[in-house]
C-alpha cells in the first residue's frame, strides 16, 4: 500500500494530517472486517492509539507523521499477505519498543504474551542493520530462531520492508544503496521462500530501481511502448483456448501478465540478449475452480487442451503438482509455440493453488488443517532449527551459508530404498551423505548416482538416486568445505576439522612446552599469549597447530628477553619515515587511479579500483574500506556489490568522481558478429583511427561463420565508452557489443 508515500508534511495542515491518519486507520479496519471476532475491533483500536501516542512527535524522512508507516505495514499484512487480527496489532506496534518509551512489559500487560513475543522478534530484526558483520550474523540467527518459533515475525518484517522500499525515494543515496542491496540479498529470497511471489517480485523490482536506475527505466519504457501490441497478441493466443475450455465445461479464468522488470533484466544478462530478443515478456495464467480431489486431473486435462492447440517445448515442462516446491507452490508450467513463431509460457493452477502462490505461508496454514502429511514448511523450519542449534563460533559466513542452504530452489533426490530427500540447488553427493547422518557424511569416500560411480563433489540433479560409499578410515579434509553447500554439512565438516586440528595441536603444545623450558621460560598462559600475539594468530590452538605442522619453528625465540620466567618480545625496529606520495598523490604519479570526492571534502585519498568490476569515471560507484588496501572503489552493479553492501554496510563510504580528463582507465568490450572479410580492420579503424582510443589488447575467435572478439581499451570516462559501444553497433555485421568485467569475488578483510 503506497497511499501516503508521496504526501510530504509541508502540504498538509495539522487538521488534514489527522483526517489522513483516520482515513488510513478506517481503511485498515475495512480490510480486517471479514476476520474480526467479538472484542477484536477494540484490541486493534487500543494498539492504534498506543502506537499513535508513542509516535506522535516522530516524522518519516518524507515529513509525514510516522504513524502512517505502521498503518501501511498493517494494511500490507492483511491485504497482500492474508494475515489476521493479531498480526495487525503486532504490525501497528512493531516499532514502539525500539523507537519510543514503551517497553515489552507494557505490551505484554495490555495485549498478552503472544503479541509481546512477536513484537520482541520484530525488534530484534530491526537491530540487524548497521552493526559489524559477525554481530549481524548473530542477530540474523536470532531472527531465524524467532521465525521457526512463529513465522508471523518474518511475514510482518517483509511487510515492513516492502513499505520501506516503496517509500525509499526520501532516503540519501548511500542509504538507498544499502537498503536495496540488503533487500535483494536477504529479504526478496526470504519472501520467495515464504511463497510470497508478488512481494518477492516487487521487492526485486524496487531494489533494481535504485541499484540499476538506467536499466530499470529503459525496460519500463520499452514495456510501456509494447503494451498495446502485447495485449493484442495475448487476446489472439487465448481465444482458441477459451473456446475449448468452455466446451469442456471448466469453471476458469485466463489472463496474460507481463514478467517483472527484474526478471526480464536477469534474463537479458544471463543469456546476453537485448530486450527485443527476450521471448517470454509475459506469461498466461489459467486458474480453474476444481474440488481438491479433482485438482490434479483437471490441471492435466487443461494441459492436454493447450497442447492440442499449440506445440509444447518438452524440456520446458515443470510439474509442481506431483512434487510441490518446499514453499508450498503447486502448479503446472509449460512453454508452447504460439502464433508468429513466439514462445509463450503458460501456468496452470487451481484456485487453492493460486491462493497459496499469492499469499504463501499464510494461505498454506489455512489449508493445512486436516492434512495428514507433514508439511514441507514444517520440514524446512525443522532443518533451520537443527542448523541454528549447532555450536559454531564462526558466524561471519552464516548469512551466506543460510542463503545457499535455505533460500535456494530445491532439488529432490532419492535414497537407494526410494525415500525422497529435499536439498538446495547445487547440492553435492557429500551434502546428501550429511543429510542422512553426520557419521555417514564424515566417512564418505564416493557415491553412486543412478548406479554410476561419482566423486563426493559431484553435483546432484532432481530425480537422481544416490547411494553413498563409506570407509571407517576416511576423515574430512580442508577442501571438503568447497564440496558442500548445505549449512548442516558445512558446520559438521568444520567441527570435524577442528577436532582433527585439536589432535594435531596437542603435539604442538608439547613441542612449545619443551622449547620454553629449554629457554628457561615457564610454560604458562602469559607466555603462550605473548607468543600468540607475536605471531599475529587468533588463538593458542592456531599457534600450537602451526608449530605442529612446522609452519612456525620458534627460531625467533632466541631474540626474546627473559624477565624472571616471563617472555618479553623483541622491540620492533623503528619504521622508516614514509613518503607523502602514498597518502596524497597527483594523477601523474598513479596512472590507474582518479581523484575522488568524499562527502563535502575534496582531499586526495589513496584508493584502488576493484578488479571485480573495473569502474571508470561516470559509473555509479561506492567506496569500501578494506584492511591493508585502504579504500576500494566498486560499481553499484558489481557482482559483489549486494553482498558487500548488505553484510558490511558500516564500511561503505559515499563516493563520486571528480572531473579529470588527463587519466585513462582500462575497460573492455565483447563483440559478437558475422565472420566477414575485413571486419576486424573496420573495428580497429573505428577505435584507433576515428575515435582515437588506445587499444590495450585484442583477441578474436572465429567459429562456424561467427566471431567473438574481446577488446581492452583505455577510456577517460563512461561517456566515451558508451560512444564507442554505440559506434561499434552501427558497423555492418555486428550482432552485439557489451562491456565486460572480470568477475572476481572480493573477500572483505
Amino acid at each position: 500500500m503506497e497511499t501516503v508515500a508521496a504526501i510530504p508534511k509541508y502540504n498538509l495542515t495539522e487538521e488534514q494530517e489527522k483526517r489522513l491518519i483516520l482515513r488510513e486507520y478506517r481503511a485498515l479496519l475495512r480490510s480486517l472486517k471479514p476476520k474480526l471476532k467479538a472484542g477484536d475491533k477494540e484490541h486493534v483500536r487500543d494498539a492504534f492509539e498506543m502506537a499513535a501516542e508513542a509516535h506522535k512527535t516522530m516524522r518519516r524522512k518524507s515529513g509525514e507523521p510516522y504513524i502512517l508507516h505502521p498503518l501501511a505495514v498493517g494494511q500490507i499484512c492483511v491485504e497482500e499477505i492474508g494475515l489476521g487480527v493479531r498480526s495487525t496489532i503486532c504490525a501497528l506496534l512493531h516499532d514502539v519498543v525500539e523507537d519510543t518509551d514503551i517497553s515489552l512489559e507494557d505490551i505484554e500487560r495490555d495485549f498478552g504474551n503472544e503479541i509481546a513475543r512477536i513484537v520482541d522478534g520484530l525488534t530484534k530484526i530491526s537491530n540487524v542493520i548497521d552493526v559489524n558483520a559477525s554481530q549481524q550474523a548473530e542477530n540474523f540467527k536470532k531472527i531465524l530462531l524467532t521465525l521457526t518459533d512463529d513465522p508471523r515475525v518474518i511475514l510482518i518484517k517483509l511487510a515492513d520492508r516492502l513499505h520501506n522500499m516503496r517509500t525509499l525515494d526520501y532516503m540519501k543515496r548511500e542509504k538507498q544503496l544499502k537498503i536495496a542491496s540488503e533487500t535483494v540479498y536477504v529479504f526478496a529470497p526470504l519472501a520467495h521462500r515464504m511463497g510470497l511471489y508478488n512481494i518477492k517480485t516487487e521487492l526485486e523490482d524496487l531494489a533494481m530501481k535504485y541499484l540499476e536506475p538506467e536499466e530499470y527505466k529503459e525496460i519500463a519504457r520499452k514495456l510501456a511502448e509494447t503494451k498495446r501490441e502485447r495485449s493484442r497478441y495475448i487476446n489472439e493466443f487465448i481465444k482458441p483456448l477459451r473456446e475449448q475450455m468452455d466446451n469442456a465445461q471448466f469453471d476458469f479464468e485466463i489472463h496474460g501478465r507481463p514478467k517483472s522488470i527484474h526478471s526480464i533484466w536477469t534474463k537479458m544478462r544471463k543469456k546476453g540478449v537485448s530486450f527485443e530478443e527476450v521471448y517470454d515478456l509475459f506469461a498466461i495464467r489459467i486458474i480453474i475452480n476444481s474440488p481438491p480431489e479433482r485438482e490434479k486431473a483437471d490441471c492435466w486435462k487443461v494441459y492436454s487442451i493447450i497442447t492440442d492447440e499449440y506445440t509444447p517445448s518438452p524440456e520446458r515442462l515443470r510439474d509442481w503438482l506431483s512434487n510441490p516446491k518446499s514453499n508450498g507452490y503447486e502448479a503446472l508450467h509449460t512453454t508452447v509455440m504460439g502464433p508468429q513463431g513466439k514462445w509463450v509460457e503458460i501456468q496452470i493452477r487451481s484456485k487453492r493453488m493460486n491462493e497459496i502462490a499469492e499469499k504463501g505461508l499464510a494461505a498454506h496454514w489455512k489449508y493445512k488443517e486436516g492434512a495428514s502429511d507433514e508439511s514441507r514448511f514444517d520440514k524446512w523450519f525443522q532443518q533451520i532449527r537443527e542448523v541454528l542449534t549447532m555450536e559454531d563460533n564462526d558466524s561471519i559466513n552464516f548469512l551466506q551459508d543460510f542463503k545457499t542452504s535455505f533460500l535456494a530452489e530445491d532439488i529432490y533426490v532419492y535414497t537407494p530404498k526410494g525415500d525422497v530427500k529435499m536439498l538446495p540447488l547445487g547440492s553435492t553427493a557429500l551434502d546428501f551423505a550429511f543429510s542422512i547422518h553426520s557419521k555417514i557424511g564424515e566417512q564418505t569416500i564416493g557415491a553412486k548416482v543412478n548406479h554410476k560411480l561419482v566423486p563426493i563433489s559431484h553435483k546432484l540433479r532432481s530425480g537422481d538416486q544416490v547411494e553413498i560409499i563409506t570407509s571407517s578410515k576416511q576423515r574430512p579434509t580442508e577442501d571438503w568445505i568447497n564440496y558442500v553447500v548445505t549449512a548442516k554439512a558445512k558446520s559438521k565438516v568444520k567441527d570435524a576439522l577442528k577436532e582433527e586440528k585439536r589432535h594435531i595441536a596437542d603435539e604442538g603444545k608439547y613441542m612449545v612446552q619443551k622449547k620454553l623450558e629449554n629457554f628457561g621460560a615457564a610454560y604458562n598462559q602469559y607466555n603462550t599469549d605473548t607468543l600468540v600475539n607475536y605471531y599475529k594468530l587468533n588463538s593458542a590452538l592456531d599457534f600450537f597447530y602451526q608449530v605442529a605442522v612446522k609452519t612456525i619453528d620458534l627460531k625467533e625465540l632466541k631474540e626474546f628477553h627473559l624477565l624472571g620466567d616471563r617472555l618479553e618480545p623483541p622491540k620492533p625496529p623503528k619504521p622508516l619515515l614514509e613518503t607523502k606520495s602514498e597518502v596524497s598523490f597527483t594523477p601523474s604519479q598513479r596512472k590507474d587511479t582518479e581523484l575522488i570526492i568524499f562527502g563535502e571534502s575534496s582531499d586526495k585519498i589513496v584508493y584502488t579500483l576493484a578488479n571485480c568490476c573495473k569502474p571508470i569515471p561516470g559509473d555509479d560507484v561506492f567506496g569500501f574500506v578494506t584492511t591493508g588496501k585502504g579504500l576500494t572503489i566498486h560499481r553499484t552493479n558489481c557482482p559483489n556489490a549486494t553482498r558487500l553492501l548488505s553484510n558490511y554496510g558500516h564500511r561503505v563510504v559515499k563516493t563520486k568522481w571528480a572531473k579529470n580528463k588527463e587519466i585513462s582507465f582500462l575497460t573492455g568490450v565483447r563483440i559478437i558478429g558475422l565472420d566477414d572479410v575485413g571486419v576486424i580492420n573496420k573495428i580497429t579503424n573505428l577505435i584507433s583511427g576515428e575515435l582515437r582510443i588506445n587499444i590495450n589488447a585484442l583477441t578474436v575467435e572465429a567459429k562456424e561463420g561467427l566471431f567473438e572478439g574481446s577488446i581492452k581499451v583505455y577510456v577517460h570516462d563512461k561517456e566515451e565508452l558508451e560512444e564507442l559501444v554505440k559506434r561499434l553497433k552501427q558497423l555492418n555485421g555486428i550482432h552485439s557489443v557489451d562491456r565486460f568485467d572480470t568477475e572476481v569475488a572480493e573477500t572483505p578483510r
